[in-house]
C-alpha cells in the first residue's frame, strides 16, 4: 500500500510540474505567432522554430536556411573558458533538432581547432544541414596577416573538407578582403571550386567597415564574377555600421546578410557586465575597447531600453534584440553563438515574435538615442578598421 501510495504521489507530481511548465509556456509565449501568423498554443511551443524559414542569395545561388543559425566559435575560442567538447557536440545536435541549418565556423578559429569541432559534431547529420566556414588569412592566424591569394584560397579548402569531415562547404566566405590580391581573383577562384563541386555558394565577410564606393564596388566587382549568397558582418542593435548602405546594396543585389555578433559579444544579453573578467588568453574582449568597465557602464540605457520593451511583452534582452534584427529586412538571418542550452531555446524562441508597425517604429526610435561609446574593433586586427 505504501508502494502504491508513493507512486500515486510521484505520477501527481509529475502530472502538476508538466501542467505548470505548458501554463508558462503557454502565458509567455501568447503574444507569438508562427509561420503562418496564426498564435502558437502549448503544444506548438516545444519546438517554436521548427519551421521558420529564410532565403540568402537569389536565382540559383541561394539557400534556404533557419531564421537564425548558429555561430560555433565560442565553443571552442575567444570566450575564456573553452567547454566540455561532449557537451558542444550535443548542444550542436539540439541546435538541429530545434530546427536550426546554418552552422558557422571558420578556419581562423583555433585556427582549425573549431572547424574539426564542428565537423565531428555535425558529421552524422551532415547532409542535412548548412555549414560554412571561411578563408582569408597567413596560416588561419589573423595576427600574421591576411592571405586571399587563389593558391592559398585552394589549400584552405582542402583543409576544411577534412576538418569538418565532408566533401563540400555549403558557403565559403572570404573572412576579411586581402588588398594585395584582386577581388575579381578571389571570386573567379571560388568560381573555379564551385565548379568542381567542393564548394556551393560564395559568401564575404565584414564588408561593412568600410562604406566608401571603393568598399562598395569590391562587393559588386565580386558578385559580377561570382553571385555572392551573403555578406556576413557585424550587426546589432548597439552596432548599426551595415545600415549606411551595405543593407541597401545587399537588397539591390539579392545578396542576404548574416549578422555575426548579433548579442555583441554576450553584452546586449544583460549576461555580462562591467565586473566581469575575461581569460586574456583566451578572449578578444579585453582588447575591444566597447568591453572596458567604464564603456559599458555608458552603454547600459542600450540594455535598459530593450527591457523595459521585453517586460511588458514575455520577452528577454536577448530575445528583443534578436527579434529586433529579423524584423529590420527579410534577407538579414543572424548567428548567435553560445555554449549553453537554455540561451539556445531562448534565442531561437526569438523569431517567434511578431512586431507591430508601430512597436518596431518606437523601438528603433528609442535605441538610436544611445550614443554608443566605445569602438567595437581597434585597428590592430588585419582588414579592420574602427566602429
Amino acid at each position: 500500500m505504501k508502494g502504491i501510495e508513493n507512486n500515486n504521489r510521484r505520477n501527481f507530481l509529475k502530472t502538476g510540474v508538466l501542467s505548470g511548465v505548458a501554463l508558462l509556456a503557454s502565458s509567455a509565449i501568447g503574444s507569438f505567432a508562427n509561420a503562418n501568423n496564426i498564435t502558437k498554443t502549448s503544444k506548438d511551443n516545444e519546438e517554436p522554430t521548427k519551421n521558420k524559414t529564410r532565403v540568402l542569395g537569389a536565382g540559383a545561388h541561394r539557400i534556404e536556411v533557419s531564421s537564425l543559425g548558429l555561430g560555433c566559435m565560442g565553443m571552442s575560442y575567444h570566450r575564456s573558458f573553452i567547454p566540455d567538447k561532449n557537451a558542444m557536440i550535443n548542444l550542436m545536435r539540439k541546435a538541429a533538432d530545434l530546427g536550426v541549418n546554418l552552422f558557422d565556423t571558420a578556419e581562423a578559429y583555433g585556427p582549425v581547432l573549431n572547424e574539426k569541432l564542428v565537423g565531428e559534431g555535425l558529421q552524422p547529420i551532415r547532409k542535412d544541414i548548412v555549414l560554412c566556414t571561411k578563408f582569408g588569412f597567413i596560416d588561419g592566424k589573423p595576427e600574421i596577416g591576411l592571405d586571399s591569394s587563389p593558391k592559398r584560397i585552394r589549400q584552405v579548402v582542402e583543409n576544411s573538407l577534412k576538418n569538418l569531415r565532408t566533401d563540400y562547404i555549403d558557403l565559403l566566405y572570404q573572412h576579411r578582403i586581402d588588398p594585395k590580391i584582386p577581388v575579381e581573383d578571389v571570386a573567379g577562384t571560388v568560381k573555379d571550386l564551385i565548379a568542381e563541386g567542393k564548394v556551393k555558394h560564395f559568401g564575404m565577410s565584414e564588408r561593412d567597415f568600410n562604406t566608401s564606393a571603393d568598399g562598395l564596388n569590391a562587393i559588386r566587382k565580386a558578385h559580377a564574377v561570382q553571385p555572392v549568397t551573403a555578406i556576413q558582418s557585424e550587426y546589432s542593435v548597439m552596432t548599426r555600421n551595415p545600415e549606411n548602405a551595405v543593407l541597401d546594396l545587399c537588397e539591390e543585389l539579392g545578396i542576404g546578410f548574416v549578422p555575426y555578433s548579433p548579442l555583441s559579444r554576450g553584452l546586449i544579453s544583460g549576461y555580462i557586465n562591467e565586473r566581469t573578467k575575461y581569460n586574456a588568453a583566451n578572449d578578444n574582449r579585453t582588447s575591444l575597447p566597447r568591453y572596458k568597465p567604464e564603456n559599458i557602464i555608458a552603454n547600459w540605457p542600450i540594455i535598459d531600453i530593450l527591457k523595459e520593451f521585453g517586460d511588458h511583452r514575455g520577452l528577454t534582452v536577448a530575445q528583443v534584440a534578436l527579434a529586433w534584427l529579423l524584423a529590420n529586412k527579410p534577407f538579414i538571418v543572424p548567428v548567435p553563438g553560445t555554449t549553453k542550452l537554455a540561451h539556445l531555446q531562448e534565442n531561437m524562441w526569438s523569431a517567434d515574435y511578431q512586431f507591430g508597425s508601430e512597436e518596431i517604429k518606437k523601438l528603433s526610435n528609442d535605441l538610436a538615442t544611445v550614443e554608443i561609446v566605445g569602438e567595437r574593433y581597434t585597428t590592430g586586427y588585419p582588414g579592420q578598421q574602427k566602429k
